[in-house]
């Protein structure tokens, strides 16, 4: 039996409304992407077998919420938005409809042409509307997954993406047809800091932590400098650089 008709058999069987099903929970078990309780977006939802699997992995506390242009079919415990997504209305209506969110999913694909380098550089099109998106929905340490077909454009994408998350991971499900050039973009951990890696900055070391690390706060934001002291002023640049705290160098030391 072919791989195709493997994942389309079983999402007849198991309930689901696409074999794209299994592409999220492969993506899931790479990507550790859901908790319970989850907020998350799901950008080009139709059919709704992302939503259907995003309900199971949030659970009754989660809140799920789709967004197509095509209408939805009602799924239990999910909110639907029918709207385009490279349209400010659209956007605009998700963020006031969710707030903040967790998880951003994008299956987003364009209308196929047949031409390799038009329908790539439309799936980079679509991508960067989600990942402009998920900058104003996420949470920090909040997670993206954006489906995108592989091409010269990519790398420029996935750059501009790991400015604003810890870590991205180029992801080929084996749900995905053999044949498709679509790949997944996983970007783990918004970052909200007021800093970046690399910048230098004069901080005001105000505590030691337990490992006797000082510790610095820049906008409410925490950062850990070695062989510092309480009171110390100095110079640092920015090394590693975590939703919720980083690490930095003394410059010169």
């Amino acid at each position: 039996m072919s791989r195709k008709d493997d994942f389309y058999n079983r999402a007849k069987q198991q309930g689901y409304r696409s074999r794209a099903a299994y592409k999220l929970k492969q993506l899931d078990e790479t990507a550790h992407l859901f908790s319970e309780g989850d907020t998350v977006v799901d950008l080009g939802a139709a059919p709704g077998g992302w939503l259907q699997v995003a309900r199971e992995l949030t659970g009754e506390d989660g809140s799920v919420v789709g967004v197509d242009l095509q209408r939805i079919k009602p799924i239990d415990g999910v909110e639907t938005i029918r709207g385009d997504m490279t349209e400010a209305e659209t956007r605009q209506e998700v963020l006031d409809s969710v707030g903040t969110a967790d998880v951003v999913l994008s299956d987003m694909a364009p209308n196929m042409t047949g031409e390799y380098s038009l329908d790539h550089a439309r799936s980079v099109y679509l991508a960067r509307q989600a990942f402009e998106t998920s900058l104003e929905l996420l949470e920090s340490g909040g997670d993206l997954v954006m489906k995108v077909f592989d091409g010269p454009d990519l790398q420029d994408l996935k750059a501009d993406v790991e400015e604003e998350f810890e870590y991205v991971r180029e992801v080929r499900p084996e749900a995905s047809r053999k044949e498709s050039s679509e790949l997944y973009l996983v970007a783990k951990g918004r970052l909200t800091a007021p800093v970046r890696e690399g910048d230098e900055l004069e901080v005001e070391i105000t505590d030691v932590g337990s490992e006797g690390d000082g510790i610095a706060k820049v906008e409410g934001y925490t950062l850990f400098v070695p062989d510092t002291e309480a009171g110390d002023v100095v110079t640092v640049r920015v090394g590693d650089v975590k939703p919720n705290f980083g690490f930095a160098e003394k410059v010169g030391a």
